[in-house]
């Protein structure tokens, strides 16, 4: 759901996800495979073992079905499709549990949707299904969707300029996006939404050349983004409350461990928010309960780590108390709305950064905002940051972590962040290039998934692995 910024905003600050509320119906149109380029030419590369194996259970595209859809709707729980180089001009569409979707080269299995079919693979309601190894561009909506699942999993997977996100989960819970990429999105590379608990992984994911790199409405709840790069988008990581979806506000996402950098780029396509956001490394609006740990975050033109409000001036309900944040997705769907009688303002509230190191962020290397609500109030923290700037002055000092916060402690509006300026800021921005011309680098030659050819098929589990979060240390700096 893109909404226009001045309904969308009218006085103030930032909502991201604005997703399309579930997706739009996908076709299951298929073609047979297509050994021409595709319209943005993928890498050579000297490709993996490729020889398909003949075995029960395992579906060989084209062997022994011409298309992917076809292999699809043979297939029984628990089989493994395989799918050898070349191009597929497919709109994929999953509905049978527990299935593994393989490419045996990540980058010349490639589905190509010729800027006229919407999604490269899309599952909906289909349980534990697994998708590796593959690309997909060149979609008017996203490159995998994954919807209304428990159990997903995304695996070495390159989304390529895509008319709306790269790898989108919605509606989602207990699942695993791993050594993946998203470019040339005009929303996110990659985006988890409208799920708590979510009990999901994003991991060794690197998103640039979008709107915005990470996007997540109303997602949380063992939610966590580690070990993976945002660089080079309009802004970089950006979870997001607001009523438009369900099962708000967005809560207890934990970000730790991530480069985040260059946040700036004026060239690439973009919605709304990304506009508006423009020039942020971490920006949290209007989430709450969040954790923001040795993060490196550096060369942004607003700031590096930003808690910001987003007004929601068209809401489609009440804020909910407090004592709700633990009410899980599906409780809160329960619940009838309240029609509010004005505008919602969504504060970012009790959220923990600690140990980040951020510089050459020009606004404030860490900043918390409001408009209207006491900053004491909040209950934000900042606790063992390595930084030059922060807005309010003296941030940490203002609001450490660990002890109540006081009007006492100091000038909470010296050097305050004055976000309502971003809307004057905003008319001036470099507007959104049309994602099907958008400048992109090459793309990327990346690692595929080792053994693609003889691994054995395994559906995607509900629960993901366990990351030690303590170990994660500050990554280093890289160009």
């Amino acid at each position: 759901m893109k909404r226009s910024m001045s309904a969308l905003f009218g006085v103030m600050l930032l909502g991201t996800g604005l997703v399309a509320c579930g997706g739009d119906d996908s076709s299951s149109t298929t073609n047979a495979p297509s050994t021409e380029v595709a319209t943005s030419e993928a890498p050579a590369t000297d490709a993996p073992s490729t020889d398909a194996p003949a075995a029960e259970g395992v579906l060989n595209v084209p062997a022994d079905f011409a298309t992917i859809q076809e292999a699809v709707d043979a297939a029984v729980e628990g089989d493994l499709i395989l799918i050898a180089p070349g191009t597929y001009n497919e709109a994929v569409q999953v509905t049978t549990n527990n299935i593994i979707i393989r490419g045996l080269d990540r980058n010349t299995v490639i589905l190509d949707g010729n800027f006229e079919l919407d999604n490269g693979i899309r599952v909906v309601g289909a349980n534990g299904v697994a998708l590796e190894n593959m690309t997909a561009m060149n979609y008017t909506k996203n490159g995998f969707f994954w919807t209304g699942v428990t159990g997903y999993r995304g695996d070495y997977l390159t989304a390529w300029r895509n008319g709306d996100y790269g790898v989108y989960v919605f509606d989602s819970v207990g699942g695993v996006i791993d050594n993946s990429y998203g470019a040339g999105s005009p929303d996110a590379g990659v985006y988890v939404g409208q799920c708590y608990p979510c009990d999901s992984l994003i991991n060794h994911f690197t998103a640039e050349y979008n709107g915005l790199g990470y996007s997540g409405t109303n997602s949380g709840g063992n939610m966590v983004i580690v070990n993976s790069i945002f660089r080079n988008n309009r802004a970089g990581v950006v979870p997001n409350s607001g009523s438009y979806e369900l099962c708000y506000p967005e809560r207890k996402t934990t970000i730790i461990g991530n480069l985040v950098y260059n946040n700036n780029q004026p060239d690439t396509p973009a919605i709304d928010v990304a506009l508006l956001a423009m020039g942020n490394g971490i920006l949290s609006a209007g989430g709450v309960q969040n954790i923001i740990e040795r993060n490196r975050v550096w060369n942004h033109n607003k700031t590096g780590i930003g808690l910001v409000p987003f007004l929601e001036e068209d809401a489609s309900d009440v804020m909910p108390e407090k004592s709700a944040w633990e009410m899980t997705c599906e409780e809160s769907k329960n619940v009838m709305p309240v029609q509010p009688e004005g505008p919602l303002l969504w504060d970012s509230q009790d959220t923990t950064v600690r140990g980040n190191v951020l510089e050459d962020n020009r606004r404030a290397d860490i900043a918390v905002a409001s408009a209207g609500t006491d900053l004491w109030t909040l209950g934000n923290c900042f606790e063992g940051n390595t930084f030059t700037t922060s807005a309010p002055l003296d941030l940490e000092k203002l609001a450490p972590c660990g002890t109540p916060l006081s009007k006492e402690a100091g000038d909470w509006a010296a050097g305050d962040l004055n976000v309502i300026t971003w809307l004057v800021d905003v008319e001036n921005a470099p507007p959104s290039v049309d994602w099907k011309t958008a400048p992109l680098p090459d793309m990327p030659v990346l690692d595929s998934m080792p053994d693609a050819a003889t691994a054995p098929g395994v559906p995607a589990s509900a629960t993901p692995p366990a990351i030690d979060l303590d170990s994660i240390t500050v990554p280093d700096k890289i160009d």
